[in-house]
């Protein structure tokens, strides 16, 4: 099944609509009940034991079974988008009983080998069972059971290596750092310094590696130096490690590494940057700020990247929205993004594929589960622990720009050749549905999407009509 689409979209705020009207019953019903509370508390453990049984008669479905279904109800899609809906509502109005139900029917129509909207849902649903039962029930790390780091490991490498997500971020950013290193090839020693504040295992720097190399001469070779900042001394080493024996296939290229750990004093970070006279500086800000648990951190994160005085800023953030709304918006909007990642991925792997399953149960699965559990009740209440920094906040570009124009940066027009190669990705990358660029209907939207925006300073990568993530560069004024 395809993602939603325009007339789903009429549905899904149709659906909107009906939560809404209901919410007003369900409330005045409500007060004729007796211990209803947020947790499963006020339910029988029959209930509960019968809603769990239902979630393993989803987990055991077999791929024969989930192929009948799609095909024999191509509405059923529509139906699942619905009762999710009505289902986040009663949870959010604390009416467990009818929470319950409406869960006990999402399992019996969900499948994490079915289309692409079943396996969305599949994952919202044991979401909001978690939310349902609450931390302190038995069964609540049962559903929100984390995979292994070398899972989620695998599942990253997986959408990296089939997907154009992360290669278009990594892509465009590393085009904007040469070309900002070649503006300033007369004064800057033919020496570049990439400061990485989330180095997430390297992925991104072998490319840019090559790419210099390819400019260098044996006579006259670049200096690259990457400051990398990670979780933990073994992610870094790892890095390094990788890194180093990558670095050494091209001769014509000086290549160090600095690895630095995340949450150290600012103060720290600046004495202790290796820096080289008159080098081009870039601050590599990919997926970095979103995971920032408190927006003061982000202030002292652009300040301090101020203070560095870079010649660029390459800013790179899922596209999403922290404004501060009722649930049920924040939760379409979610869901809007992730039924197009999950649509997508049926045109980068067949149904029937361990990688597919891989990256939806361990990467995307897990963002759904966490946002839910974590994520929702920071907008709420407003209060920060420590299961809220596990969450990463999505804000639109409109909201990126007025953040960076207020830390004193100035957005830069994203060059042609930036442009071109991001389309030639999606090329290399699109497998079934075809390639659109901004602009071109001509296939409904269907596929992925390259879109210029901000006059030219924004980049992003859409689905169908939908933007996944946008990569902004910045400058000092």
């Amino acid at each position: 099944m395809e993602a939603i689409n325009c007339d789903e979209e009429k549905l899904l705020n149709l659906s909107l609509e009906i939560v809404s009207d209901s919410g007003g019953e369900r409330k005045r019903k409500r007060k004729s009940r007796h211990n209803v509370g947020t947790s499963y508390e006020g339910c029988t453990e029959g209930k509960i034991f019968r809603l769990l049984q239902m979630r393993e008669q989803m987990l055991k479905l077999d791929h024969k079974r989930s192929k009948a279904t799609t095909i024999e109800d191509g509405s059923n899609g529509l139906r699942l988008i619905q009762l999710l809906l009505i289902t986040a509502s009663s949870i959010n109005e604390n009416d467990t009983v009818s929470a319950l139900e409406n869960l006990k029917e999402l399992y019996k129509g969900v499948s994490l080998n079915g289309d692409s909207v079943q396996r969305v849902v599949a994952y919202y649903a044991d979401g909001l069972a978690a939310k349902l039962l609450g931390r302190k029930s038995p069964f609540f790390d049962m559903i929100m059971k984390e995979p292994t780091a070398e899972e989620e490991f695998l599942a990253f490498m997986d959408l990296y290596r089939v997907s154009p997500y992360y290669q278009f971020a990594h892509f465009t950013a590393n085009q904007a750092i040469i070309e900002s290193f070649e503006k300033e090839e007369e004064k800057n020693n033919r020496a570049l310094h990439v400061i990485d504040f989330d180095i997430s295992y390297g992925f991104q720097w072998p490319s840019l590696i090559q790419s210099l190399s390819e400019k260098a001469t044996g006579g006259n070779r670049i200096s690259l130096q990457i400051t990398g900042f990670g979780r933990s001394q073994e992610e870094l080493q790892e890095t390094e490690n990788r890194l180093l024996s990558f670095a050494k296939g091209f001769r014509n290229l000086v290549f160090d590494f600095q690895g630095l750990l995340r949450g150290r004093s600012y103060n720290n970070i600046i004495n202790n940057l290796r820096k080289k006279r008159n080098e081009t500086v870039a601050v590599n800000l990919v997926f970095h700020l979103n995971t920032l648990e408190k927006t003061s951190k982000m202030e002292e994160t652009l300040n301090l990247v101020q203070s560095i005085s870079p010649s660029v800023v390459i800013l790179v953030e899922q596209e999403g929205s922290r404004s501060p709304r009722n649930f049920l918006s924040r939760f379409m909007e979610s869901l809007h993004y992730f039924a197009a990642m999950f649509d997508s991925l049926d045109d980068c792997l067949p149904l029937e594929s361990a990688e597919r399953l891989s990256i939806e149960k361990n990467h995307l699965g897990k963002e759904i589960k966490t946002m839910l559990n974590y994520g929702f009740d920071h907008h709420d209440h407003g209060d920060h622990d420590d299961d809220h920094n596990r969450c990463p906040k999505y804000e639109r570009l409109e909201t990126w720009k007025a953040r960076m124009e207020s830390h004193g940066f100035g957005g830069v027009i994203i060059s042609s050749k930036s442009v071109i190669q991001a389309k030639l990705l999606l090329k290399m990358r699109t497998h079934y549905c075809p390639l659109q660029f901004d602009g071109d209907n001509s296939n409904g939207g269907a596929g992925f999407r390259v879109f210029e925006r901000d006059e030219g300073r924004a980049i992003s990568l859409g689905w169908q009509n939908r933007y996944l993530l946008t990569a902004s560069m910045w400058q000092c004024l």
